[in-house]
Parts: structure tokens; sequence; C-alpha cells
């Protein structure tokens, strides 16, 4: 036997009888002698494998790997034949576990007497890495070959293949790009850089495919990933052609590389940073802008625009992740919020889109605008301020008549309706619902009148909206001016009509919310103007003086000073619209000052427009008078929040009262610390809630 495994291991057995062998096998086992038969063998092979390590070691680099290729796949040929004829030999060991499998054994000696010899193991693995090596930097290399010893390595288990290979290729992995990385990252841009690395990855990828086991491959990835990205991701970040270079510039391709690296090294953080910095520094510009801060258009286009560069940017360059989508909503809210105008400036575009006459495209165009405007309406964190401006806004389209399209008002209510309930668009749909009445009450009071004797008939052409007390917004100009009597004989009429028709409601007039048309005569020409009805009073005065003074004109109509000093410079210093001239001829209104008709007005339009009813920017003042109105209507809320909290809790720490009412009222508004405390200290004072009587700081509800 053993001179038939000689034989056998030196190719040479073709003049064996393998049916002899098979049988002289399995008598020795049958008789106990397969030990012996086991231990022969073992002996046999070692002394065998001890010549072939030999022979390996005479020679260095590829051909050493060449000849360990080679003589592997001869004494796996050897052993399959072996095996065969020691075949009962494992069939007997399979039930009593003695020893190795005759296969198993010859892994086990060729590791040991071959592959795990000093000199074979330290060659070997000199020359696969630096075959690896040359491969990286794109020299000759023999992949099948690297393959084979890999294959080898893999078949001896894991103590050769992980232990003895892998640990030290992962550590010249490191080492590598360790080495590469550092020079590459003051040497190339940013984007080259990216390409570069995502290159490698993807070489080795196909390196670990190639001629690796597929367990290296997320070592070996992790290990590139963490040299060649992750030790770098600061770096990147603040390149001079780094993110926010990549941001500036749209470069959504390289943005999206730098993504997909961070992703993989868990710094996506990083990235996260620094694209919500460069965002807020962005929207902190435009709020900052002189120009466009002082432009409602102008500054809720930019912010759109923006908006719209950064959908872009999440859908081209970070793969739409919802956590970017959030940094972002987080940077826009912040910068919206920053700008104390922006509720006023977001009502006001929307109004611009709402109003007749605004070029503004299709309908399906101005759907989309509002759509876009509803995006920035989220990021307020005062919308109870926006309501307020938008009550105004919406009142002066409704009153004038200048709504351009129901459907895109009720769209645009539905939409705020969907962000903030029903409480908050309940008193806008009641506007909408007076319109109508209103409508259908002009009906009624032109058949009434019909019925009158035409002698009462008014000559004024009077259109008369009855408003609900509390759905529409104060003006400031409450109660009626002193009408001229034209004017006060038709709403009499309507008065009277009124009475009669619905008994137990009260009318109050609000001259300061109408409008009106009045023709009017200048030399020879003739105009139609188109005024408020303020406006129309003090036109109408001087039909009966050529000239008065403001003082007069005051007494006369009763109209409040500020709103009489703006309408006459509505009526005196802008250009095509001076119907009216000053004696001084300057800007400032005093009581002196004389007002007449101006005789040499012209205009090559026939109708003459005075008095904007769009709506326009608060002034300092207006916005003052705005945001002390909101404060005032924020107090009872805050009351409210506290009591239905402390109802239900009914003993409460300070600092958890102002955590649960800032989120209950979240919705509408950020109430501030200081006035939840106020607030709390008028609930003291009122016995709604009382202080504990050891802790200044626990608040005890009072049933």
């Amino acid at each position: 036997m053993e001179n038939a495994i000689h034989e056998i291991n030196n190719d040479n057995s073709s003049g064996l009888s393998f049916e002899e062998l098979h049988r002289n096998a399995y008598n020795m086992v049958v008789n106990k002698y397969g030990p012996r038969l086991y231990t022969g063998l073992q002996i046999t092979t070692e002394k065998h494998l001890a010549k072939i390590a030999d022979t390996i070691e005479q020679r260095n680099g590829e051909a050493m790997l060449q000849s360990i290729r080679h003589e592997y796949e001869r004494h796996k040929k050897s052993f399959s034949i072996i095996r065969e004829i020691f075949m009962h030999l494992d069939k007997s060991n399979a039930k009593q576990r003695q020893y190795k499998s005759v296969h198993d054994l010859g892994l086990e000696l060729w590791r040991r007497c071959v592959i795990r010899t000093p000199i074979i193991m330290s060659r070997m693995m000199e020359t696969i890495l630096q075959m690896i090596e040359n491969d990286r930097n794109g020299e000759m290399s023999d992949p099948m070959l690297i393959r084979s010893i890999s294959v080898m390595m893999i078949d001896l288990g894991a103590e050769v293949y992980v232990k003895d290979f892998e640990t030290a290729f992962l550590e010249a992995t490191r080492t590598y790009y360790e080495k590469e990385a550092a020079d590459l990252i003051d040497r190339v841009s940013c984007p080259e850089y990216l390409e570069h690395a995502e290159r490698r990855l993807k070489e080795e990828s196909d390196r670990v495919a190639a001629y690796l086991h597929p367990t290296s491959g997320p070592k070996l990835a992790q290990v590139v990933e963490s040299r060649i990205v992750a030790a770098h991701a600061q770096t990147l970040i603040d390149s001079s052609t780094g993110a926010i270079y990549i941001l500036e510039h749209g470069d959504y391709k390289n943005l999206h590389r730098m993504y997909k690296l961070f992703s993989r090294v868990s710094c996506v953080d990083v990235l996260k940073q620094a694209v919500s910095n460069h965002i807020k520094q962005l929207g902190v510009k435009i709020v900052d802008d002189s120009e466009k801060s002082m432009d409602a258009g102008s500054f809720v286009c930019s912010l759109l625009e923006l908006r719209k560069k950064c959908d872009e940017m999440l859908r081209l360059g970070l793969n739409s992740d919802k956590s970017f989508s959030q940094a972002l909503n987080n940077a826009f809210e912040y910068f919206v919020n920053k700008n104390p105008r922006s509720p006023e400036y977001i009502s006001l575009f929307m109004d611009g889109k709402l109003r007749k006459g605004t070029k503004g495209g299709t309908e399906e165009e101005l759907e989309e605008s509002l759509e876009n405007a509803i995006i920035l309406f989220r990021y307020i964190s005062e919308k109870d301020l926006f309501e307020k401006y938008y009550k105004q806004h919406l009142a002066k389209r409704l009153l004038n008549g200048k709504s351009s399209s129901d459907d895109l008002e009720r769209s645009l209510l539905g939409k705020l309706k969907v962000e903030c309930g029903y409480q908050f668009t309940s008193k806008l749909e009641n506007m909408f619902n007076d319109i109508r009445t209103s409508r259908e009450t002009m009906i009624d009071f032109k058949n009434w009148q019909e019925q009158r004797d035409s002698s009462s008939h008014s000559c004024v052409d009077l259109s008369v909206q009855v408003l609900t007390t509390g759905a529409w917004p104060a003006n400031g100009q409450q109660g009626a001016c002193n009408l001229p009597r034209e004017l006060d004989d038709g709403c009499k009429q309507f008065k009277a009509f009124y009475d009669e028709s619905y008994s137990g409601r009260k009318l109050s007039w609000q001259t300061g919310m109408g409008t009106a048309e009045i023709r009017a005569t200048f030399g020879r020409k003739k105009h139609e103007i188109s005024c408020s009805t303020h406006q129309m009073v003090v036109l109408m005065l001087l039909n009966e003086s050529d000239r008065l003074q403001y003082s007069d004109i005051a007494s006369a109509t009763g109209i409040p000073d500020t709103e009489l000093k703006r309408i006459l410079q509505s009526m005196t210093l802008v250009k095509g619209k001076n119907v009216l001239k000053k004696i001084p001829d300057t800007k400032e209104i005093l009581p002196d000052d004389v007002f007449a008709v101006n005789d040499s007005f012209t205009s090559k339009l026939y109708k003459i427009k005075i008095g904007t009813s769009a709506a326009v920017r608060e002034n300092d003042i207006e916005q003052k008078e705005t945001r002390e109105k909101v404060e005032e209507d924020r107090r009872p809320q805050i009351e409210a929040a506290i009591v239905r909290l402390m109802k239900s809790r009914k003993v409460l720490q300070h600092n958890d009262v102002i955590t649960e009412v800032t989120r209950q009222l979240s919705y509408r508004f950020n109430p501030s610390p200081a006035a939840i405390k106020r607030r709390i200290e008028s609930l003291i004072e009122r016995e709604y809630i009382e202080r504990d009587a050891s802790d200044r700081n626990l608040y005890r509800y009072i049933a």
C-alpha cells in the first residue's frame, strides 16, 4: 500500500491495479488494521510533501505561486484517487469518528507540511500582496493565479484564508489607501477625489468577485471606505472645492456621489449639517437684503426660487433623503421666521395671485404658485398673524370685487383648512357667505325700490355689502363719515328696506371699507373716477366750493385725521391721479393748507383709478398696531390652554406648564415663556389656579 501511495503521488498510477488496492484496504479495515493503514497513509504523505515543500522553496515570486498551484492540483488529484481506494476506511471512521476523513487529512497535511511552513507562508503572502498592489497600481498581474491560490487557501479553511491571508491583506489595504488618500486629498479637487474614491470602491468590489471569497467583500469595503472617505469627510466638506462649492455650482452629480460615499461610512450627518448651514446662509441673505425685505413679491419669489432649488437638489443629489428634507425644512423655518414680516408678505403674495388683472399666467400656473406659497406658509410659526393679514387682504378682494376666481379662492381656502383645521378658516368661509348673501339682498332691495314711488328713488346706484360682525377684520375706521346728501338718501332707503326685511338686526355703516365711481369734468375733458368712499366724499365737497382748507374738509367729512391726510396725498401727489391741487405744493399736509380741483388735470385714460384697492405693505406704525392686536388676541388663547391643562392634570410644575402650553399652541403661534408666565399670574389673581404653599414653582387647579 505504501508503494502504491508513492506511485500515485508521483503520477505513476497507470500500472497499478485499483481493484486489488481497494480489496487490500478493505481487508485491513475489516481485520482491525484501519488505524495502521491511516497512520501509514499519513506518514507516507508527510514524507512526500516534505520533498514538495523543498522544491517550492527553491522558487520566488510568481514562479513560486505557480509551483504551489501546480503541486496543489497534483495533490488534490492524488488524494481523490487515494480516497477511492480508502473508501471503506472512511465509512468505518464515519461510525467511530476516530480520525479525520481521507479528504480532510489530505488538506490538513498540505496545510501543515507545505503552506504553513515559515518560508513558503512568508514568501507566498508577500508575493500575493505585491501582486494585488501591482493590480491596484494598474500594472500587469495574473488574476487567475491569485484566484487559484485564494481558492486553495479557502479549501484549507479559515485558519489559512482568514487568519494568515485576510488579516495581512486588510492591513496592507489599510496602509495602501491611507497613503494614497493622504497624497490625493491635497493634490486634487473634491469632485476629482470623490470620483477617484468611487472608482476605487468599484475596483475593490470587482477584485473580490475576481479572486477573493465573498465574505472578504464587506471587510475590504469597510477598510477602503474608512481610509479614503471617513478619514477625510470633514476635509472634503470644508475644501474650497468641497460641499459648498458643489452646492453653489449646482453640481448635483458630484453631490450625489458625495452623498452615496458618506452614506457608506455613516458620515451623512456631516454632509447634512453642511447643506443645512449653506441653505440657511442663502435664506438669511434673502431676509437681510434691504431691497427684497421691502418688497413682498420679490421676497416671496426669492424664497420660492430657493425652495425650488432645494427640491431639485434633494431629488437629483440627495436621493430624496427624508432626513435631509427635514433638515432643509428646519433651515427654511429658521430664516422665514427671522423676518417678522413673513406672514404679511406671504399673504400679500397670495393676494397678488388672486387679484383681478394680475399677470400670473393660466389658472393652472396660478394654482401652482399658490401651492408653492402654502409650502412657505407651513414654515411660519405665527400662523395667527398670517390669518390676520390674509383676512384683511381677502376682505379687500371681496368687497372691491377684485377676486380673479372663486374657484382659486375656494381652492386656497381648502388648502389652508387642511394645514390648520376648520377653526382657522371658519371666519374666512363666513366672509364668502356674506358676499353671496349680499348679492341676494341687493336683488331684493332693487325689487323693493321698484314697488315704491319712483320719485323717492335715490339718484345714486347704491350697492351695499352686509357683513357679519366679527367675521370681517376691523379696518380701524369704525362707523360712518358724513356722506353727501345724494348718497345719504340712498343709505336711508336701504336701512328702511333692511329694517323691514330683517327684524332684530342693526346696521352699522362702515364707509371706510367702501368704494365709489363718480363722473367729473376737468376743463373740457370728462373722466370717470374710481376711488374709495372717503375719497369720493372729499371730491363731492368741491362741487359746492372752489377751494377748501384742510380744517374745513376734516370738519365737514368727519374722516379721521390720519386717513384724511392719506386720502388727500393720494389725490394731489401721485402723477396721473392728481385730480386735486394743494396750496402750497408740498408733501406734508398742515391744517391751513388749501385744496382745490385741478382744472389742468389731463389723462389719456377715460377711467381714472385713485387709491389702490390692492393690498400694500404696512408701514412700521401699522405693523406695530397689527402685532399689538394679535398679541391681545393671544392672551385668552394662552389662558384657555393653561386652564385646560391644569384642569386635566390638577397639579403641575412651572416648566411643565410652559412646555405643554407651547406644544398645544404651536399650530397657531409660539408663545414666549414670559407671555405664558404673565397669563399664569393673571389666572392666579382671578383664582383659577394657585401656587403650592411650600413650592412656588408648583401650581394647583382650583375647582
